[in-house]
């Protein structure tokens, strides 16, 4: 049996899988927060206050400051890894769809890294979605951090950006030594982003951009150390309206009207 952790980023009370020892409940942004029973991600090297704008990403850093494991991956309270496709519905048991100790075995066995099913955009790319419905500004500014502190990886992210498709959530499970690579390049950009982006006149929502950004980074990652990853389902344990979702990308390719809330 491999020493995996699967941390959980959530910042409410939710139902959570039975297996403990796999998964691990972590309250991100909990610093200044009420308790809510979980681990919190502000013990320890952590950057639990930065969790307003670097969303996940706050769990992540905690987990792989602090957790002893050989395997490190991260969920969400309400989207997980599973077993097979399938769509939600009220009487779908957490524990019956999740992937299981022995899943998640089977599956490092056949490769180091194991992502979600990528997301498809078809008529955008990377860049042009995120510049639709957010600020493409963010993304050149952060072209601009990588060509002066890792110059190597330009090529990778110019290639990245006109993907029309993409691993999302900030969800995997790798080899801690690749987590270690990987975070180690990943938090000095978004913290040289932090400091040129304006942020005086943006909504709660807008501020999470460190998050969103960072979504695309991992996949300039993998492109850059040529890592073909294992796919496989995830699913929503919460209804999700695909109806306003899909009104929204097409609002914002059309019409230049901009994301303003999560999904």
């Amino acid at each position: 049996m491999k020493n995996v952790k699967l941390i959980i980023a959530t910042h409410k009370k939710f139902r959570m899988p039975k297996d403990s020892e796999l998964y691990l409940p972590v309250h991100v942004g909990r610093e200044g927060k009420d308790d809510l029973g979980y681990v919190g991600d502000n013990t320890g090297d952590n950057i639990s206050n930065l969790n307003p704008y670097y969303c996940e990403l706050t769990g992540l850093y905690w987990a792989w400051k602090n957790l002893d494991c050989d395997y490190l991956g991260l969920v969400h309270y309400r989207r997980y890894f599973t077993k097979k496709s399938q769509s939600y519905n009220e009487n779908i048991k957490i524990d019956d769809v999740i992937l299981s100790q022995n899943d998640i075995d089977k599956l490092l066995d056949e490769a180091d890294i194991v992502v979600p099913k990528k997301r498809k955009y078809y008529i955008e790319t990377l860049y042009s979605h995120y510049a639709h419905t957010l600020e493409g500004e963010h993304l050149d500014k952060t072209r601009e951090i990588i060509s002066k502190i890792s110059p190597e990886y330009l090529g990778s992210f110019d290639k990245v950006m006109n993907q029309r498709s993409g691993y999302m959530f900030n969800m995997f499970i790798m080899r801690k030594e690749l987590v270690n690579d990987y975070l180690s390049w990943l938090f000095p950009v978004l913290n040289e982003l932090f400091k040129v982006v304006d942020m005086t006149n943006y909504s709660s929502f807008e501020s999470r951009l460190y998050g969103r950004v960072s979504e695309l980074l991992f996949n300039v990652w993998l492109k850059q150390n040529n890592i073909v990853p294992k796919e496989v389902p995830f699913m929503y344990l919460e209804k999700v309206n695909l109806w306003n979702k899909g009104k929204s990308f097409l609002e914002a390719k059309f019409l230049g009207k901009k994301y303003g809330k999560s999904f």
